[in-house]
């Protein structure tokens, strides 16, 4: 019950405030289950990319962490191919930095953040990895041509 009163908060307040360059909804009549889009940042590999997201919201919310993944595929250190993202808000203590006080808006700008700022020395994809900390243009020349693939509109 808890989890149902607070995500109708979170997503009322997230229509009425989205964060810059996010949008959040349900997924059908399943409260716990909601779809994000991001824009990809300016001055980004992914600008002009709308980037789709599925978030499962477990049972135990806030206490745990909701499921965020990528269903767009993005060229990025942090993002495997499955669309997992590693970032230690997503996690719960000891490795991650989950908290009950954060939310979803909370989640998606920090994903947000992190496309723009990749973390190449925490990677999910280490080839991905070695090429930003080695070779910075092609890189970026990647991620934007994956932008436009897949996330172009």
């Amino acid at each position: 019950m808890q989890r149902a009163s607070r995500l109708q908060r979170e997503l009322a307040l997230l229509a009425a405030e989205p964060p810059p360059g996010i949008t959040c909804w349900h997924r059908g009549q399943r409260l716990h289950e909601l779809r994000a889009q991001i824009l990809g940042g300016a001055d980004t590999p992914y600008e002009k990319g709308i980037f789709d997201l599925e978030i499962i919201v477990p049972e135990r919310y806030p206490f745990e962490p909701p499921k965020i993944r990528f269903l767009t595929p993005i060229y990025h250190p942090n993002i495997d191919s499955a669309g997992r993202i590693c970032l230690d808000v997503l996690q719960l203590p000891p490795k991650g930095a989950w908290r009950p006080s954060l939310n979803i808006s909370t989640l998606l700008s920090s994903i947000r953040l992190l496309m723009a700022e990749p973390n190449p020395d925490d990677p999910l994809m280490a080839d991905i990895s070695a090429e930003y900390k080695s070779n910075r243009q092609q890189f970026l020349l990647r991620a934007r041509e994956w932008t436009e693939k897949h996330a172009g509109q």
